[in-house]
């Protein structure tokens, strides 16, 4: 079974699936054990594997962190809306990308134009961060909401093949 993947039409059958997968669930396995854990010689891992991340379906291995636990406990959603010109989405998503303690900046369709994700380790931090936005000739105005409580957060995508299919 091959299942198309958007935008540069690459082809994942349920091996590359699997690989994808299993390594969402453990990045830190490596060739030899990936290999044994799927009954698939090291080679055609390390081939799959190597042909996941030139065409950018992998984009880098890493861990999850608790950002609750290191003190990250400021959590934002914040609503931007750009003042509009040629490319305005391009250079506002640039400068509000910027801040380190952003995790995710969307670009949507609304009354709103931008949905900005942020963990700040306090509120001072989080306000240097407004005071930029409120400065800037770019950004007509922001609304920001502070989340109580995290309920799920979630980092890996659900893979299968059904999933997948509809692309």
């Amino acid at each position: 079974m091959e299942i198309k993947v958007r935008r540069n039409n690459t082809k994942l059958d349920k091996l590359d699936l699997t690989i994808l997968k299993t390594l969402q669930e453990n990045p830190k396995l490596r060739i030899r054990d990936l290999a044994e854990k799927l009954q698939i010689p090291k080679s055609t891992i390390y081939y799959r594997l190597k042909q996941l991340e030139s065409q950018g379906i992998i984009k880098k291995y890493g861990v999850i962190l608790d950002s609750e636990k290191l003190g990250f406990e400021y959590v934002v959603i914040i609503q931007v809306r750009g003042k509009y010109g040629p490319k305005y989405h391009e250079e506002i998503g640039k400068f509000l990308s910027k801040n380190p303690y952003v995790q995710g900046v969307y670009y949507v369709l609304g009354d709103i134009d931008f949905i900005v994700i942020g963990k700040f380790p306090s509120k001072a931090k989080y306000m240097e961060f407004l005071e930029q936005l409120i400065n800037s000739s770019i950004i007509e105005r922001t609304s920001t909401m502070v989340v109580a409580k995290v309920i799920k957060e979630e980092t890996c995508l659900h893979i299968d093949s059904e999933s997948i299919q509809g692309t």
